[in-house]
């Protein structure tokens, strides 16, 4: 059975897309490619335990096993040498991405202490949006008892939108919740 984020695409949102912007072929409507979900850990370099316990709850929050990032050039300054790891990251696509968007906009951001909405301005010009979470804590998956320390994390949603007005109505239609400005 196909996530219920996929669906109300398919059946809502596509049509409401097209009929909204005046495309001509199906293929233009915007969607959803990926969604990266990423934790930097600038502590990894003293406390190799910091890089496996992020790990741990990346994949417990979106259900893959992520990729340890590193540092691609040497920064004297934050005693970063090239090749050092330097955080956790996971990128999902297809029935993952869906049912963990699904679950970001149901369970996680209503969780967020004094919740206003999220940043209707967070997007990078070519229709793709980027959220960052104080806390991994709002997720309901992570075992309160099991975190050794609050770590913040980046969510960064990648569409096929062409521009920032084409990638926020998708995000609308989708269900995030922007507050109005």
């Amino acid at each position: 059975m196909p996530p219920r984020l996929k669906d109300k695409y398919r059946e809502q949102v596509s049509p409401a897309l097209r009929e909204q912007f005046r495309y001509g072929n199906v293929m233009e409507i915007p969607r959803l490619e990926k969604v990266v979900v990423n934790i930097g850990l600038g502590e990894a370099l003293q406390d190799a335990n910091q890089l496996d316990k992020a790990a741990d709850e990346i994949g417990i929050i979106t259900g893959q096993k992520p990729i340890i990032t590193r540092a691609k050039r040497s920064i004297a300054n934050f005693r970063l040498r090239e090749g050092n790891a330097i955080g956790v990251a996971a990128t999902m696509r297809g029935t993952r991405m869906y049912e963990f968007l699904d679950r970001l906009i149901s369970a996680a951001l209503p969780r967020i202490r004094d919740f206003q909405g999220l940043n209707p301005n967070a997007f990078d010009g070519r229709g793709n949006y980027s959220l960052g979470l104080r806390e991994q804590l709002i997720f309901p998956e992570i075992d309160y008892d099991r975190v050794d320390k609050v770590r913040g994390l980046q969510v960064t949603i990648v569409t096929s939108a062409r521009t920032d007005e084409e990638g926020r109505r998708l995000l609308e239609l989708l269900g995030m919740p922007f507050r109005k400005n």
